[in-house]
C-alpha cells in the first residue's frame, strides 16, 4: 500500500483549484501550493486513510476528549512526514477540519456551536444557509463533496437507531442536544442530499423571556398560567417555525410537579424539568417495511399508563380523533399543537384530521367533540422582522346548531401604520370579554383577577365572534 505521506503529497501535485471552503468565520488562507480543491481532497483522502488505520479505535468506548488526542497525534505525523508546507495556523486547521470530520459533524461543527443559529438548511453540499434572528443568511461553510454530506447524514441517523438508503429515503431524527433534524436524499432528493438542523436553545426558553421578547403580554401569561394550572384543554396554532413547540414546552413548565406526564413526539423534542415524565417517540417502519409504530398508537397506549396529562407534540392525522377523545374522557390539561394559519383554521383542519381516521361520521358530532373537548387556542404567528408572537388566545365557547362559536379574550393589536412600515409593530391586548372558563378554573381553585381582561383605554371591546369549520354563519 503507497505510503500516507506519498499520497498527500501526490495530492499537492494532481489537484486543481476550485470553489473555496472559506467557513463562516474568517480562516487563515491557504499556503501556495495548497489552492481549495486541493484543501479539501487532502482532508478527504487523510480522512479516509485515517479511518483505515484507526477505525477500530474510534469505535471503542474511549471518551471523546481521548479519541480527538489520538486523532490529532496520527494526523501530526502524517503532516509532518509528508512534508506539506503550511504554515503552523494552517495545520491547525487541518487537524481541526479533520478531526471533526471523523469524530464529530464536520463542516457543521462551528454552525452547531454558534448560538445565534437557530436553524441550519443544507440545500448541497457546497450551498448553505442558516437562520439569524428569523432571518436567512447564505454561509461560505461546504462540505468536500456530495458523499462527505452523505456521510454526515448518516452519522446522525445511525446515532438515534434509524436508518437512510435509497429504499427509505426521508428520515427525522434528533442530536444529542435535542435539535431537530430532517434529511432527504437521492432519488427523492433530485440533484444532492438535503439536511434541514432546527436547534433549540441551550437554556429552554421561561415565560419571562417570552415577555421580554414581546411574544406576549404579562397579562395574557398570567391568564396562560392560570389555564394551566386549572387543566384546560389547549391547542397551540401557528405556521411552520412560529415556535408553537417553544410555547408548548413553556406551558408545561407550569405543570406542578406531583402529576404524571406523558408525552408523545415524533422525534421527542420537548425538555420539561418535573420529575415524573415519561417520553414517547414513533418509531418508523423497518427494511421490510413492518414495525411502523405512529403517534395514534402511542397515544392509546398512553390510556393504559394512568397520565395526569397528555401532551402530544403535533397532530397532523388521525390521532387527532384520539387526541379529543382523551381530552373528553377525564384526561383534562392536554396539550397538543397544530399546523394552521387562525384559531379558525384550527379547527377545520380538526375536522378535517378526525375524518382522517376512516370513520363516518357525522359532521356535526365531530364538532361536538371538538367543542366539549377544547377550551382555548392561541394562535402564534411569525411576521416578516423574523419575530414570533401570541396573535389571538381565542376561547371555545360551544356549539350554535352546527356552528363552534369562539371569542377572543386576546388578540394582537397592530399599532398605527404598523401593517406597512413593520409587522411586529403592536401588542398583544385583552379585548374586554370575560371568558367563561374562568368558571371553570375557580371550580378548580386557581382564581384569575378581573384586572386582566380590562383593555387599555385605547381599544374598544369586540363584540362576540363566530366562526364555524365551513366559515361564517350567513
Amino acid at each position: 500500500m503507497t505510503p500516507l505521506s506519498d499520497r498527500v503529497v501526490r495530492m499537492e501535485v494532481e489537484s486543481s483549484p476550485g470553489r473555496s471552503t472559506q467557513s463562516l468565520k474568517k480562516q487563515p488562507t491557504p499556503a501556495s501550493g495548497t489552492g481549495p480543491s486541493n484543501w479539501g481532497q487532502m482532508k478527504r483522502r487523510v480522512r479516509d486513510a485515517l479511518m483505515e488505520e484507526l477505525g477500530p479505535k474510534l469505535y471503542t468506548k474511549t471518551k471523546p476528549e481521548e479519541l480527538r488526542v489520538v486523532v490529532s497525534e496520527n494526523l501530526q505525523g502524517a503532516l509532518t512526514s509528508a512534508g506539506v508546507s503550511v504554515s503552523q495556523s494552517q495545520r491547525a486547521r487541518f487537524v481541526a477540519e479533520v478531526t471533526a470530520d471523523l469524530l464529530g459533524y464536520g463542516p457543521l461543527e462551528e454552525l452547531l456551536a454558534d448560538p445565534t443559529i437557530t436553524e441550519i438548511m443544507c440545500n448541497s453540499y457546497n450551498d448553505i444557509y442558516v437562520e439569524r434572528k428569523g432571518k436567512l443568511v447564505h454561509t461560505d461553510v461546504q462540505f468536500t463533496d456530495d458523499s462527505h454530506l452523505r456521510q454526515v447524514i448518516e452519522k446522525i441517523v445511525a446515532s438515534v437507531g434509524r436508518r437512510i438508503d435509497e429504499a427509505s429515503p426521508m428520515v427525522d431524527a434528533r442530536l444529542p442536544d435535542g435539535s431537530r433534524v430532517n434529511a432527504v436524499i437521492p432519488p427523492i432528493a433530485v440533484h444532492a442530499p438535503m439536511l434541514t438542523i432546527r436547534r433549540f436553545p441551550e437554556k429552554p426558553f421561561g415565560m419571562a423571556d417570552l415577555i421580554r421578547l414581546g411574544a406576549l403580554s404579562e397579562e395574557a401569561a398570567a391568564f396562560l398560567k392560570a389555564c394551566v394550572l386549572g387543566k384546560l384543554n389547549m391547542i397551540i396554532s401557528g405556521g411552520t417555525g412560529t415556535g408553537k413547540t417553544t410555547m408548548l414546552n413553556v406551558l408545561a413548565a407550569y405543570v406542578p410537579e406531583d402529576e404524571r406526564i406523558i408525552t408523545i413526539e415524533d422525534a421527542a423534542e420537548m425538555r420539561l424539568s418535573q420529575p415524573h415524565v415519561l417520553t414517547m417517540e414513533a418509531r418508523p417502519a423497518n427494511i421490510e417495511g413492518a414495525g411502523h409504530i405512529g403517534i395514534r398508537e402511542l397515544v392509546r397506549n398512553s390510556l393504559r399508563m394512568r397520565p395526569d396529562r397528555i401532551m402530544v407534540g403535533e397532530v397532523r392525522g388521525a390521532e387527532a380523533l384520539d387526541m379529543l377523545q382523551a381530552m373528553n374522557t377525564g384526561h383534562e390539561g392536554s396539550l397538543t399543537t397544530i399546523h394552521s394559519n387562525s384559531p379558525r383554521d384550527a379547527l377545520t383542519r380538526l375536522d378535517t384530521m378526525v375524518l382522517m381516521a376512516g370513520y363516518d361520521l357525522p359532521v356535526r358530532a365531530i364538532r361536538q367533540q371538538v367543542a366539549s373537548a377544547l377550551d382555548l387556542i392561541i394562535q402564534i404567528a411569525r411576521f416578516g422582522d423574523g419575530s414570533r408572537k401570541i396573535t389571538h388566545i381565542s376561547e371555545v365557547q360551544g356549539m350554535e346548531g352546527d356552528i363552534i362559536t369562539l371569542q377572543d379574550i386576546f388578540r394582537y393589536i397592530f399599532a398605527e401604520g404598523g401593517r406597512e412600515s413593520s409587522r411586529s409593530s403592536g401588542s398583544l391586548r385583552p379585548t374586554g370579554l370575560r371568558p367563561k372558563v374562568v368558571e371553570k378554573l375557580q371550580d378548580k381553585g386557581v382564581e384569575v383577577p378581573a384586572k386582566l381582561f380590562r383593555p387599555p383605554s385605547d381599544v374598544s371591546s369586540p363584540t362576540l365572534r363566530t366562526d364555524s369549520f365551513a366559515g361564517r354563519r350567513r
